[in-house]
């Protein structure tokens, strides 16, 4: 699955366009490579994204394209 949509699906960025910005910003990186919004993302991949003042690392633990609000967090492990 693209990143974008990973990270909307998985609500960890509200909207899929703000998702694309930061790739395109540089914010989000995928196993320590600088992510594209189209870059694919697995399960057991890590993922940095760099907000304002902090970062937010999590590790995939799934990939699914139809997700309600509850399932929602189980897409994802927040690493400390």
């Amino acid at each position: 699955m693209r990143i974008d949509k990973y990270l909307k699906n998985s609500r960890i960025i509200k909207r899929r366009t703000a998702a694309k910005e930061a790739c395109d910003q540089g914010r989000i990186q995928i196993n320590g490579k600088p992510a594209k919004p189209g870059s694919e993302v697995n399960p057991g991949d890590t993922v940095v994204i760099g907000f304002a003042a902090r970062e937010i690392k999590v590790l995939v633990t799934a990939v699914s394209e139809h997700v309600t609000k509850e399932t929602a967090e189980s897409m994802y492990k927040i690493i400390p």
